[in-house]
């Protein structure tokens, strides 16, 4: 009987093993280098979503002010009023008991009826600088929910390029990049749009 050949498998497996780590090592640096990219990106998206809603909460701030002044508007308008009416009420007494109206009474009235005129104009005027406030707030806060979605994204994704990681699994890898690149291009685009 002829003897069986032997063939050296050690070497041809040390060869593989080699390769192998080879291309391991190749996939763990891709992982970290994408994993570094997000976090980056992420932190870039962490820092604008914190400025834009503290810019918001301090037009919303603003907008309350502008809400107060012109309360304080209003109220002095219909104080005037109120005067007005109460002169005219005593013009009317005066009248009916045919007594004559001092002529500073009808100045009175007049320059009430100014000042309220002036007051309701004013009172108008920070109504609308309330209102673009307002606005100009509410457009930041969807800015800053957008950035917010946007670093959920690439932290899932950095997540995700941990389990690649720990895996060597290309696709997982592959998810965690297409993740992160969605959540790159939103906070690029939200930063854009801003």
């Amino acid at each position: 009987m002829p003897e069986e050949i032997e063939v050296d498998t050690d070497k041809l497996r040390e060869a593989i093993d080699e390769e192998i780590e080879k291309k391991s090592a190749s996939l763990l640096r891709s992982i970290a280098l994408t994993t570094a990219f997000f976090a980056a990106l992420a932190a870039l998206g962490s820092l604008l979503a914190g400025g834009t809603i503290n810019e918001a909460l301090a037009l919303k701030t603003e907008a309350t002010q502008k809400q107060a002044q012109a309360s304080d508007q209003w109220a002095y308008y219909q104080a005037k009023g109120i005067k007005a009416a109460i002169l005219e009420a005593q013009k009317g007494l005066l009248v009916a008991d045919g007594k004559p109206a001092s002529p500073d009474l009808d100045k009175t009235l007049q320059r009430y009826a100014d000042e309220q005129k002036a007051a309701s104009v004013q009172a108008q005027e920070l109504e609308k600088a309330r209102d673009r406030k307002d606005d100009e707030a509410n457009e930041l806060i969807h800015h800053h929910h957008l950035y917010a979605y946007a670093v959920a994204m690439l932290q899932v994704s950095i997540a995700l390029g941990a389990v690649a990681a720990l895996t060597r699994k290309r696709f997982v890898w592959w998810g965690s990049s297409a993740l992160g690149l969605m959540g790159g291009a939103l906070c690029l685009w939200t930063w854009a749009a801003g």
